[in-house]
């Protein structure tokens, strides 16, 4: 279900600290934290004794002590000390140690071959590092397969029932839907002109009056997604080509695998208004996350569902295709490792 050799976020800049963080990532138990330089270790969470978790242990400095009988590890995951300390350490007693790096706010860690960890397949989240944009988010902890995250993301159609009181509306399920597949990218583009803007938009906008909207998702493999949205006054002329009239942002979703039936899911939304209003971020931000739980209670339904189903599959109809090219692109990266 897991694509390896590629990145994944491993938390938030502000989560990963000197204390160690445990955290499942496509199946595997990892501990994470920082060392005095600030740079972020990840290390196989068991100790090479007697399998302990790590994260449990005792931090000396930039090195973790086993809690059980104290074998001492470094941040290259080497033992440099056995618990009779008179006792010779052997090369061999050793935990794997994963590549990681920073950018756009999150800690990435390479999961697969640490030789074919290559920064430049970090997914392009460039709203979130760039100048004149502001952005911030959350995390949940979410009980479902990270494809179903993907399939929701990938088709909003959703947002009129699910998310009735803040961004869905009818419009949505009018307006024309496009797919379109090049390499490792899928994107979905729907363009709504001419309507009313929900109640989150009209607010953004703050006036009055018919806009024109948009909702670009586009797919990063492995498991990302980021979807280029807002309004403009119809009198501004925006198109989909060009739309930086009226209100804009990019809403930032990076899916971490955990197991086959549970998700990191990390959200965001950057933006290129009221950039310097700290206020209005926090706001913000706590308004999104309350419609990513309303997400939430839906995909961790469906899941429980599926495992209630066994002899039952998804159908895809039309508005799914996003989500169904993403699932090829994932299941021919898989079968190619």
């Amino acid at each position: 279900m897991f694509v390896k050799n590629q990145w994944y976020v491993a938390g938030w800049d502000h989560e990963i600290d000197r204390a160690p963080l445990a955290r499942v990532i496509c199946g595997e138990p990892i501990v994470l934290y920082r060392k005095f330089d600030r740079t972020v270790v990840a290390l196989h969470d068991a100790c090479p004794h007697r399998l302990l978790p790590l994260s449990m242990g005792i931090k000396e400095g930039d090195n973790i002590r086993c809690r059980y009988h104290g074998l001492l590890v470094n941040s290259l995951g080497q033992a440099i000390e056995m618990p009779i300390s008179t006792e010779r350490v052997h090369k061999s007693i050793c935990t794997k140690a994963y590549v990681t790096l920073e950018r756009h706010r999150f800690v990435w860690i390479w999961i697969g071959d640490e030789g074919r960890a290559d920064p430049s397949l970090v997914p392009n989240f460039w709203p979130c590092s760039t100048p004149g944009w502001t952005f911030d988010g959350g995390y949940n902890h979410i009980k479902c397969d990270y494809r179903l995250v993907i399939d929701n993301l990938m088709d909003l159609t959703h947002e009129t029932y699910v998310h009735q009181g803040s961004i869905g509306q009818r419009e949505i399920l009018e307006a024309k839907i496009e797919t379109h597949v090049d390499g490792d990218n899928v994107t979905v583009t729907r363009w709504m002109p001419a309507i009313d803007a929900p109640p989150f938009w009209r607010n953004a906008l703050k006036k009055e009056g018919p806009v024109d909207r948009w909702q670009i998702c586009h797919f990063l493999a492995p498991s990302s997604v980021i979807i280029d949205v807002g309004v403009a006054p119809v009198s501004a002329g925006a198109t989909v080509e060009k739309h930086d009239q009226g209100v804009r942002g990019f809403v930032i979703d990076a899916m971490t695998p955990e197991s086959d039936t549970t998700s990191h899911y990390f959200w965001g939304m950057a933006r290129n208004f009221d950039i310097d209003d700290a206020g209005f971020t926090a706001r913000f931000m706590k308004q999104q996350g309350a419609v990513f739980l309303e997400d939430v209670a839906i995909l961790e339904a469906q899941q429980r569902s599926i495992l209630n189903n066994p002899n039952l599959k998804l159908k895809a109809f039309s508005i799914d295709m996003g989500g169904v090219r993403a699932r090829q692109l994932i299941t021919r990266m898989i079968d190619a490792e």
